[in-house]
């Protein structure tokens, strides 16, 4: 579950600022190579699943990553649904923190900075991974499909749709 507004994460590499200079997409031959790794776990039947929280109006960074990375990571084969928390009422049992599952006996909450810079991810005990497993099941029930979100706004669209 993903719940910021910005990420600073060096694989994207100068792709947002590319976006933001109105460049025509991604840089592919770094892209390229993630969306291969999507498409050959799920050949193997692996699957990731995402959720991103927002709440509307979406920023330039949220726009950015919608149109130059969920649209290719779902057609590659990810799993990715939006809450927009300005559309409907937060599930019962969401929690406000980023986190990984890894399977269902795993858990790990992401920390960040301000500038949405990886701080640190902390392993959640085991006590405590119900909270996480029913996040995600409330998350995944009440968010839509980012296909279905992204046609839905065209107000966000840099360029198109391309789904």
């Amino acid at each position: 579950m993903e719940t910021l507004d910005l990420y600073d994460v060096s694989s994207n590499g100068d792709d947002f600022r590319r976006y933001l200079d109105g460049e025509p997409g991604p840089d592919m031959s770094r892209k390229g190579k993630w969306l291969d790794h999507i498409r050959n776990e799920v050949v193997r039947g692996l699957h990731t699943y995402r959720v991103h929280v927002v709440h509307g109006p979406l920023t330039d960074y949220l726009r950015y990553e919608f149109e130059w990375d969920y649209v290719h990571n779902a057609a590659a084969g990810e799993h990715i649904r939006i809450l927009d928390l300005t559309e409907q009422s937060s599930p019962e049992g969401l929690v406000a923190d980023d986190f990984w599952l890894i399977g269902e006996d795993h858990a790990v909450v992401m920390h960040y900075d301000d500038e949405g810079r990886f701080q640190h991810g902390r392993i959640v005990p085991e006590g405590q991974l119900v909270e996480y497993r029913q996040a995600r099941d409330a998350a995944w029930s009440a968010a839509v499909p980012f296909t279905d979100y992204w046609r839905e706004h065209p107000q966000y669209w840099r360029d198109s749709p391309a789904i």
